[in-house]
């Protein structure tokens, strides 16, 4: 499946559309010139190519966070994301530092081929910024599979490392220490447990930093945060070098997220190259987590969510359960619901949280709202085809058409 969706992104399709590709590492030499090393050559006397430029875009991603300060980590065969896909054999028992999107798809992937795989959760539920009733749930769904075991209140203290096969085909095996909570006292308190689990796969998905070492920024004059990438104005441009541009994870303060990097990049295309005024606050950015049921949302999702100056923004909520629709009556898929949250008194979207099968394509349709101004009761008044999930979106825009009715 890589192999047929990665070439519209590779060097060779770059190249016959006319690009110049450099293999090696770019990094600045001064405000508007680049050097190339080529890969192996590091350290050798050659001259590295170098390309001056009008526009720049920084484009260098992202990786997993190793978390500081728990001891025999950072020397332990830990996997992360960009590495977990090179096993040759399932791990018969997985342990995964992180309770996000990546950690829960891992960990139901995991969990159906058979793994037995614990999650640790540092909190006491799932997305505690999100949608309140989101985290409750997907949690006992997910905890439905016997494969699958969450520690709420969970942190590492020890990671020992008892075999590292140097053939890589082989898996590894560390016994992690664990603190967690475990039963909960009559007065609601948890209480504290201590745990030692050996497992075979240490999956680290505990949050993502910017690449953004080794690039000399400095000589570019680009201002850059370490931990949160480089810093840009509303037309993703440097902050203090306007003629460099960044794009996706390497950036500061925008969601990291696959789609975020492609709409960025437009933004860039128009920005640098048209001289447009493309803006990313102007963005409506939603994100989905493909476990089953998926986990959908965009823009505020908390009744209690607050704006950037911290003011506390009052929301109605409209909602809709999966549990009456007639399509997953059908399909034996009743789990999960839609939620709309609204400016308090106004059909004006603030927000959109959906769980359930194929959640990733109904919050597209919130979102062409949200951009395009058009309130909730448009989606209630816009057909959609029956029977379908997205009908339920429909039913939150009646609930509010119908809030107002008056009696005869």
């Amino acid at each position: 499946l890589r192999a047929d969706i990665a070439p519209i992104d590779g060097h060779e399709r770059g190249e016959d559309i006319g690009v110049d590709v450099y293999q090696g590492f770019g990094r600045f030499v001064s405000e508007d010139t680049i050097e190339i090393v080529q890969k192996g050559k590091e350290n050798e006397e050659e001259e590295p190519t170098q390309i001056k430029f009008k526009k720049a875009a920084i484009c260098t991603g992202g990786r997993a966070t190793l978390p500081p300060n728990i001891p025999g980590l950072d020397k332990a065969p830990y996997t992360t994301n960009e590495t977990l896909f090179n096993l040759t054999k399932l791990p018969p028992r997985m342990l995964i530092l992180g309770s996000g999107v990546v950690a829960l798809e891992m960990a139901q992937t995991f969990a159906t081929f058979g793994s037995k795989v614990t999650v640790l959760v540092r909190g006491n539920t799932l997305f505690p910024r999100s949608d309140p009733d989101a985290g409750p749930l997907i949690m006992k769904l997910l905890d439905k599979d016997p494969n699958v075991t969450f520690l709420t209140g969970a942190s590492i203290t020890n990671v020992e490392t008892l075999e590292n096969p140097v053939d890589y085909e082989e898996l590894p095996l560390m016994k992690v220490s664990i603190d967690h909570h475990s039963t909960t006292s009559a007065d609601g308190e948890k209480n504290a447990e201590k745990t030692n689990i050996e497992c075979e796969c240490l999956l680290v998905a505990a949050g993502r930093s910017p690449n953004v070492e080794n690039l000399n920024l400095e000589n570019a004059n680009v201002a850059y945060n370490a931990k949160k990438g480089i810093l840009v104005d509303d037309n993703a441009r440097s902050t203090t070098n306007p003629n460099v541009y960044s794009v996706g994870d390497c950036t500061a303060d925008v969601p990291r997220l696959t789609h975020m990097s492609g709409e960025m990049a437009k933004v860039v295309v128009q920005n640098s190259l048209f001289d447009d005024d493309w803006r990313l606050s102007s963005l409506v950015v939603p994100s989905c987590m493909y476990t089953e049921p998926e986990f959908a949302s965009v823009g505020r999702v908390s009744a209690s969510a607050s704006t950037t100056d911290d003011n506390e923004v009052e929301m109605d909520v409209y909602m809709a359960s999966f549990e009456h629709n007639d399509r997953s009556i059908l399909d034996s898929d009743r789990e999960g619901y839609v939620k709309v949250f609204c400016q308090k008194g106004t059909g004006t979207i603030v927000g959109c949280s959906i769980i359930g099968s194929r959640a990733g394509e109904l919050i597209n349709e919130v979102t062409l709202a949200m951009k395009h101004g058009i309130p909730l009761e448009g989606i209630g008044r816009n057909i959609h085809c029956y029977p379908t999930t997205g009908e339920s979106l429909m039913g939150c825009g009646l609930q509010l058409i119908n809030s107002k009715w008056k009696l005869l």
